[in-house]
């Protein structure tokens, strides 16, 4: 028998060998691509290059080898779904998203829609730009895979179902109409589990893999004297603060109800339904705060210190299992230079909160507006634009024991946590009726998502970090995993 496998194993070795030469060989194409993907802005919440961007990822899809690729349109920005048909005995979904952050251009060292190659100190050379590394380095690295497959006369060791959107940065509203369609719930059916490409590499090199990810609501508050009935209906001189009520301070005597003293969530009801910690997570947390530096989540964060003052272990705890409640932006009135000494008529907070299992958006919604209620803000508008569930996947899904295998051949023994304390729409797949495990992969990484001066890392100056190939490399390998793990 051994005389027989190793011919066969031969076989593999000399075609991996050929498909790592087109991966050296395409590395400047591939990466010309992804700075033609960050060139094109795509910012679903302004409305910004969302059909260009749209008709890029199409092309990108096609050019990669998707036989079929369509465009799905929904009641806001399209989604698409494409085909791979290698013939393979087995078929693995993929999740894209081709939107990206807005930008104040002002702060950013090199403009975010150059793209520029730049030498960042401590990494190498990077791509830097708006969506470098949320999402399209990653997704240009997985796509590079593919053209390095083909480039080498093979085929993709398994069949692809991908499924894209152009809303995820605003909370994926529409995203369940596109993977609602009967042919793309269909062809969903025949995968083994979903994946999103990632940078999954911290600045030190090593690996942290996800079981999951918190769930978001995305939502707005709004105080205004038309709706409250007190205060002006229009901005009027400060000197009637004496004599009108003010809607700003209205609203910010309602968000201070929203949390305790110390920050933590109060609204009534909110977290009633979160899944206890579990033992088995207690003892991965243990493990995983044992081997993730401390010193490096401050640096990336550009913190000195925890919540509450925690160390390190308890700050993790609540990073991956308390639920929250953010205030992303607050506006009222005039905010240019100098005074205006104006009585605002209108006041608007934009919130995120973040979910934990078995916590929904529409549980979450409905507390925040019966909790408001209840203490005599009901007038203030409760506005959701998107969120989804918390999303989670067993440890011996073979997506995540594929992971692990590719992860440890290249020498990484990874970080196992219960969840990302981001959101993704992963719940369209793991929840009814899919029920599909999901995972994020890749090796090489990046930073700055939502921030200036993102990056994604092409040729890396630290030997434990994989740069450009050895991202591309990693998709190579974890196809090639997915189409034998059992």
């Amino acid at each position: 028998m051994a005389a027989l496998a190793t011919p066969r194993l031969a076989r593999a070795d000399d075609a991996l060998a050929a498909v790592q030469a087109e991966i050296e060989k395409r590395h400047g194409e591939g990466v010309q691509r992804l700075q033609e993907w960050v060139r094109q802005p795509s910012i679903a919440a302004e409305n910004r290059g969302m059909s260009e961007g749209c008709e890029l990822m199409m092309r990108l899809a096609r050019d990669a080898g998707f036989q079929s690729v369509n465009r799905v349109p929904t009641d806001g920005q399209p989604g698409v779904f494409a085909t791979l048909d290698a013939g393979a005995p087995r078929t693995v979904g993929l999740y894209f998203m081709y939107d990206v952050k807005q930008v104040d251009p002002s702060e950013w060292s090199s403009p975010p829609w150059d793209a520029a190659l730049v030498d960042k100190p401590g990494f190498g050379k990077v791509v830097m730009g708006r969506g470098a590394v949320n999402q399209k380095g990653p997704e240009a690295a997985f796509l590079a895979a593919l053209h390095a497959i083909r480039g080498s006369g093979r085929k993709v060791p398994v069949n692809l179902v991908l499924v894209a959107e152009g809303e995820e940065e605003i909370g994926s509203p529409h995203f369940r109409q596109v993977v609602g369609r009967p042919e793309v719930s269909a062809a969903l059916k025949r995968c083994s589990g979903v994946f999103m490409p990632s940078a999954s590499q911290d600045p030190d090199g090593g690996v942290t893999l996800t079981l999951g990810a918190k769930g978001v609501v995305e939502l707005e508050l709004v105080s205004s004297g038309e709706k409250w009935g007190r205060g002006p209906k229009k901005d009027v001189h400060s000197s009637n603060r004496a004599r009108l009520d003010s809607p700003a301070f209205h609203l910010v005597q309602a968000l201070a109800t929203l949390v305790t003293a110390d920050g933590d969530p109060a609204i009534d009801g909110f977290a009633d339904a979160a899944r206890p910690i579990s033992a088995a997570d207690r003892a991965m947390l243990d493990t995983a705060a044992g081997r993730v530096q401390e010193s490096t989540a401050k640096k990336m964060l550009s913190a000195d210190r925890w919540a509450h003052d925690l160390p390190w272990r308890a700050s993790l705890e609540q990073f991956l299992y308390r639920p929250t409640v953010n205030i992303e932006g607050l506006v009222a009135g005039y905010t240019g230079p100098g005074g205006k000494t104006v009585l605002p008529h209108r006041a608007v907070a934009k919130l995120d909160l973040r979910l934990v299992p078995d916590m929904t958006y529409d549980g979450a919604i409905a507390a925040v507006k019966a909790h408001l209620a209840k203490r005599g803000f009901g007038d203030i508008e409760v506005n959701p634009s998107g969120g989804y569930d918390p999303t989670s996947t067993p440890a011996d899904a073979p997506v995540i024991r594929a992971e692990m295998s590719v992860y440890r051949r290249a020498g990484l023994d990874p970080v196992l946590l219960p969840r990302n304390a981001g959101s993704y729409p992963g719940y369209v797949f793991t929840g009814e009726p899919l029920k599909l495990p999901a995972a994020h992969f890749g090796l090489g990484h990046g930073s700055g998502a939502h921030a200036p001066d993102e990056y994604f890392v092409i040729e890396s100056s630290n030997p434990k970090v994989k740069g450009w190939d050895g991202a591309v490399r990693s998709f190579v390998d974890y196809l090639h995993e997915l189409a034998v793990v059992a």
